[in-house]
């Protein structure tokens, strides 16, 4: 059974959501404030959170700042339709998706199985072949089994979305990956992305990848096409 954090100061959201969750399986904890929920997490991580953006005393941005300090689990924010400028900055912080208020809860529990099915098919042993074994590309290895990147030898922390992407990108290096092949590498089961959530993807993996490597150059933008993987 999956375990899944909801953490939102709307306890009606909180009841309903967990009802509806629970009714298709999944375990649900629960958190109405938000430094609760990170002890939580540090205790036991949940196998994927959905975190309200909008929240006092902490934020859900703030709360995935800190969390991505130890956890790289599947993160699904929910925002109001107005929160452009939120959305953009959680992808970058290193949130996996969003979902906008209101909103289906059918959608948000489909969006869940999807980011559920990719962590598994990640550190699953099924139809390993090229999926999931060892790559190296110049300074960069990636290890799809044990979800981990090296670049020049040192430990890249990645998020599932950015593992996903970076090894799509590096399986052919240089072949153009357009934004829509991205977004299906990505984003399997045809839930909907569109080209600004794969830039603020790419633009997150290249400021980690640079944190290490200030001459990091690998991944090229070929605008108004996509992304190209450059082997040094």
């Amino acid at each position: 059974m999956s375990r899944i954090a909801l953490v939102d100061d709307d306890r009606n959201i909180l009841t309903s959501l967990t009802i509806t969750l629970e009714a298709e399986g999944f375990h649900v904890d629960a958190f109405s404030d938000s430094h609760a929920a990170l002890e939580a997490f540090r205790r036991t991580p949940p196998d994927i959170a959905i975190l309200d953006i909008k929240m006092p005393r902490l934020d859900g941005i703030e709360l995935l700042q800190k969390l991505r300090q130890f956890s790289a689990i599947p993160v699904i924010f929910l925002t109001s339709k107005d929160d452009e400028i939120d959305e953009i900055l959680g992808l970058r912080m290193g949130a996996d998706d969003y979902v906008r208020k209101p909103f289906s809860q059918r959608l948000l529990v489909e969006r869940a199985r999807v980011l559920l099915r990719r962590q598994k098919a990640l550190t699953s042993d099924e139809g390993a072949a090229e999926g999931a074994q060892m790559m190296e590309r110049g300074h960069l290895r990636m290890d799809p089994l044990r979800h981990s990147v090296t670049w020049k030898g040192e430990d890249v922390g990645l998020t599932m979305t950015e593992f996903l992407l970076l090894r799509t990108m590096a399986q052919h290096p240089g072949f153009v990956k357009t934004r829509e092949q991205l977004m299906q590498a990505a984003y399997q089961d045809q839930v909907f992305v569109d080209d600004r959530t794969i830039d603020s993807h790419i633009k997150r993996l290249r400021k980690k990848l640079r944190h290490l490597d200030p001459d990091f150059a690998a991944i090229e933008t070929l605008y108004g096409i996509g992304y190209r993987y450059n082997e040094a």
